[in-house]
């Protein structure tokens, strides 16, 4: 059986910690979560962002402009994490 130690969810206020803690289980917001997953491994999130980057067809992004939907996603933190490998994007 598989186990989860944290949801990622723009929607916390439906996972209280209360409810949650007993489980061993943190709801954390995604900008959080990709945040943090930077800081543990970046050359394989820069990876990752750039891969996704490249399969939008319809329009086409630049690195720039993902950052910029990345904000609009409300992923600041995120974004400032990419902004120093935005030429790897």
């Amino acid at each position: 059986m598989g186990r989860a130690d944290v949801i990622v969810t723009f929607n916390l206020k439906h996972f209280p910690a209360a409810f949650l803690a007993p489980k061993s289980i943190e709801a954390q917001h995604p900008d959080e979560f990709i945040a943090h997953l930077i800081d543990l491994h970046a050359p394989t999130v820069v990876a990752a962002v750039r891969a996704q980057r490249e399969r939008l067809k319809n329009p086409p992004r630049t690195a720039s402009e993902l950052l910029d939907t990345l904000l609009q996603l409300q992923l600041p933190s995120t974004v400032k994490a990419l902004e120093p490998f935005i030429d790897s994007l």
